[in-house]
């Protein structure tokens, strides 16, 4: 396997064990199990095999005792000392003795070794099992624990015994003194076999690896049907609330039971009904209120026109009239000219919350759309005193939109820039790539605080009510041009600061129906304008 496969296999590993709770849950409970059942085995064996060996232990000692003993009553009662063969007869009979006393299911070993140092003559020569190895089974530790006791105590220790095959069969030496009439002292060391000690312990934790393996398997068996009982619901739940998220409201979770997934059932059903009827009157409120803003709006138009037609007559003859009479025309005119683009907002923002906008797309040269759009507007900056000037560096300028909407929107973003420029430059970007494109409005007048940026977009507000305005706005201009921008997949964005201007960027895909990326433009951009130094010389004229 590659690193390129390993690495897919463990981003798939890893998404698996992200989106499936029941895999956590499942290998969360298998792991701490076999965690316990792993500490609570080993505490198991380790408690057997301690109490196993020294219930072996204490088995040997006992043995090892009543041997010497019985051995050592044999050389006691041996006739005499001196004669060989009585005192053959008497080895003999103490290796009898010890045989008797002696009971392994593996066999053992023994050895009478005379203690050295001693002085006088050598009247037994050593005896020794076939087998006894005395310089691996012996250790200098029991052998002078042994030839320093002077009360007939008993010494043991672990030892390994060869087998069959190069096996090692574990085992017990164990050490005593002999007091040979006439022959010194001996020791005297036998060796226990405990493979049947080992076979038992080897059993009891085969047995007890088995059975917690089992148990593992069993408590995941039940966890899995138990986690799936209970996951399945939530799963029921989860897919049901995404059904609703996505229109369907007539979505419901089965109700089955009186447990508590049961009574959540029942819970989300009730909110979900509770947010059905919600979502159907807003609804119902919504149409109505459209509806009612559409109706008003073209039942007001008829006796606008009238309004108007008789206010442009007023309007025409204002010379004729007395001062007061003639500014009473004029105010007229220009209230019905408000008027009139109000309601042409309020219809255009009905349609937008009816749905029932629909665009117009085709490849638009948005440099020779932005230079229209400013030679529209340049009398009324002229007017305030700033200047326009047009940034565009060049790229992919062609896209495919709504011609009429996005000079709407340009209108708007300069009729605000022109109201708050305070007089002095605006610059209109625009710039492209392959996926998106862009235009920022940049004026450097008033600017806004930070509360103001985020209610900038709300209808019907403005930021200082008291300010006059020279374009005639209604207060839906930023509003219709937000929903303009959506409507082409697109987005309006703002920056700014208090005294020092703002900037709108409006970013729109290249192609219809794809979504823009990261916007040609920064935000704002960079111009190169030194406006403390314009503002200083008092230029900004057009």
């Amino acid at each position: 396997m590659n690193r390129l496969s390993l690495r897919l296999w463990l981003d798939r590993a890893l998404h698996l064990w992200r989106s499936s709770l029941q895999l956590r849950t499942l290998l969360a409970t298998v792991a701490l199990s076999g965690i316990a059942v792993a500490v609570i085995g080993g505490f198991i064996s380790t408690s057997v095999r301690s109490n196993l060996f020294d219930s072996r232990r204490d088995q040997v000692v006992a043995e090892s005792e009543r041997a010497t003993e019985n051995a050592q009553s044999e050389f006691s009662n041996a006739a005499e000392l001196s004669d060989s063969q009585d005192f053959d007869q008497a080895q003999s009979s103490a290796r009898e003795a010890i045989a008797r006393s002696t009971t392994s299911p593996g066999g053992t070993l023994v050895a009478m070794l005379r203690v050295t140092g001693q002085d006088g003559p050598v009247v037994m020569q050593n005896l020794v099992s076939r087998g006894f190895d005395e310089s691996t089974m012996v250790s200098d530790a029991l052998r002078k624990s042994v030839d320093a006791d002077a009360a007939g105590r008993v010494y043991s220790q672990p030892v390994e015994i060869p087998g069959d095959d190069n096996r090692r069969d574990p085992g017990l030496i164990t050490g005593s003194v002999l007091d040979v009439p006439g022959g010194g002292r001996y020791e005297l060391f036998i060796v226990y076999n405990l493979r049947d000690v080992q076979n038992t312990l080897d059993f009891v934790q085969q047995t007890i690896a088995v059975g917690g393996i089992a148990l593992v398997f069993l408590i995941a068996a039940v966890s899995y049907a138990v986690v799936r009982l209970v996951v399945r619901p939530v799963r029921v739940a989860a897919a049901t609330s995404q059904r609703l998220a996505a229109g369907e409201l007539d979505q419901r979770i089965p109700v089955r039971g009186e447990d508590v997934l049961a009574t959540l059932a029942r819970s989300f059903n009730g909110m979900a009904d509770s947010m059905q009827r919600q979502i159907r009157q807003l609804a119902d409120l919504s149409r109505v209120q459209q509806r009612f803003v559409s109706d008003v709006s073209h039942e007001l138009r008829t006796p606008l026109t009238t309004i108007r037609l008789a206010g442009d007559v007023l309007y025409d003859q204002r010379d004729d009239f007395p001062a007061a009479t003639a500014r009473a025309a004029e105010l007229l005119h220009t209230q019905t000219e408000r008027f009139e683009l109000l309601l042409g907002d309020l219809l255009e923002m009905s349609r937008y919350d009816a749905g029932a906008v629909q665009l117009e797309t085709e490849p638009t040269n948005l440099v020779r759309l932005v230079e229209d759009a400013i030679e529209a507007v340049r009398p009324l900056a002229a007017e305030r005193g700033s200047e326009l000037r047009l940034v565009a560096p060049g790229g992919y300028f062609e896209a495919d939109v709504d011609a009429r909407r996005i000079r709407r929107i340009l209108q708007n973003l300069l009729g605000n820039a022109i109201d708050h420029g305070e007089g002095l430059p605006i610059v209109v970007h625009v710039d492209s790539d392959a996926d998106a494109v862009a235009l920022a409005v940049r004026d450097y007048g008033i600017g806004m605080t930070p509360e103001q940026v985020e209610r900038v977009f709300d209808r019907f507000w403005r930021a200082d009510p008291s300010r006059q305005r020279r374009t005639g706005g209604t207060g839906l201009g930023l509003a219709i041009a937000q929903e303009d921008a959506v409507l082409h997949a697109g987005r309006v964005e703002v920056w700014s600061q208090d005294g020092a201007g703002s900037c709108f960027r409006l970013t729109l895909p290249r192609r219809r129906g794809e979504v823009p990326g990261e916007s040609p433009l920064d935000l704002p951009p960079e111009d190169g304008l030194d406006i403390e130094a314009l503002t200083s010389d008092g230029e900004g004229g057009s």
